[in-house]
């Protein structure tokens, strides 16, 4: 086999890998399940947001815990089917599930802010990474009860504990998406900053 076949296969391989990522992450869940239980259309309630804590808004527990875990669950599966059709590409199909779910193009590029499928890719890659997203995510949430404060430190920790472990291959990326979630949640840091942002369990929350 030639190096130029070599090449293309790779390249195929790789494109193949993005494609079915982003296809993957950019599954609505949130929007899906509320509509099919009669929720009504998510986009329409709140923030407008189709993440698991816009669905708390309607007052869905349970569906707002679905909505959470199918979200962590196709960042996570992008990353593992990835590497099982192409050993390598696993963080390739990770960083194409989030910007799927993050910028959809089924619902014109207006998706989620990808904290719960971030914490998926990342459990995925790097599993002691994963377990301190999910722990600063609860901590923060336990104690502050602000939901995008807590989203927003919990990336931010992804590629300081990757770094901490010595998975610096994956740091880049970790920093790289945590980032994406802390430009997603501008309009939640201006209300941080007046003092405007409500805490979960109020009347109003925002996600």
């Amino acid at each position: 086999m030639g190096d130029g076949l070599q090449i293309e296969i790779l390249w195929q391989g790789a494109f193949g890998v993005l494609v079915l990522g982003y296809v993957l992450g950019s599954i609505p869940f949130g929007l899906l399940l509320t509509r099919f239980f009669g929720a009504g259309d998510l986009r329409a309630i709140g923030s407008g947001n189709i993440g698991a804590t816009n669905v708390l808004r309607n007052g869905r527990e349970a569906l707002a815990a679905a909505t959470l875990l199918l979200d962590m669950a196709k960042g996570a599966a992008a990353v593992l089917i990835a590497e099982r059709i192409m050993p390598g590409t696993g963080m390739l199909g990770g960083m194409a599930a989030f910007l799927g779910h993050c910028y959809p193009v089924w619902l014109k590029f207006r998706g989620g802010k990808g904290v719960a499928t971030l914490m998926g890719v990342v459990l995925a890659i790097h599993w002691p990474s994963g377990l301190v997203y999910a722990a600063v995510w609860l901590g923060v949430l336990a104690v502050l009860r602000i939901s995008s404060l807590a989203g927003m430190t919990a990336a931010i920790s992804a590629p300081v504990a990757a770094a901490f472990f010595g998975r610096t291959d994956a740091v880049l990326l970790f920093l790289a998406l945590g980032l994406i979630v802390v430009w997603k949640h501008r309009d939640n840091i201006d209300r941080l900053l007046s003092g405007a942002e409500p805490r979960v369990g109020a009347k109003k929350t925002d996600g």
